[in-house]
């Protein structure tokens, strides 16, 4: 887990910082992807596409490290009230993934890449922006 307000704020308006809990869901859920892009930025990773749609189902990050294909779900909130990330992204959401990254590997060609399906959560905890990254965190 890894503590980056100043990431959040670097993201904000100038002169003014945004909590996660202001505006609507889907606000929420931007300001966490953008953050969660940002993230793996940090971390060597090179986004390839946000908000990738097919099949009737959405991966919002697809990144890649080195020669591995990470399809991130991101998760955002403002406490872990709802338990941990992994346990928010349940079978059905799982499967509906993978169907869509087979999709985005046929429509490029990367059959044959490895690839992995990662949870990346963003939460917001008195007053700290939180981010919690789980690689691998199921299997098709």
């Amino acid at each position: 887990m890894r503590f980056i307000a100043d990431l959040f704020r670097s993201l904000a308006p100038k002169g003014r910082y945004r909590s996660l809990g202001e505006g609507s869901t889907s606000s929420l859920g931007k300001r966490g992807e953008a953050l969660a892009s940002r993230y793996l930025q940090r971390n060597g990773y090179q986004i390839l596409e946000t908000n990738y749609r097919a099949l009737r189902g959405e991966i919002d990050i697809i990144a890649r490290k080195r020669e591995e294909i990470a399809f991130v779900e991101v998760k955002c909130g403002r406490s872990r009230d709802f338990g941990p990330p992994i346990e928010r992204v349940d079978d059905r959401k799982q499967k509906q993934i993978a169907k869509v990254a087979l999709a985005y590997l046929q429509s490029k060609g990367l059959e044959d890449v490895p690839c992995r399906f990662d949870v990346l959560s963003v939460t917001e905890e008195e007053g700290s922006i939180k981010i919690e990254h789980i690689e691998d965190a199921f299997q098709i």
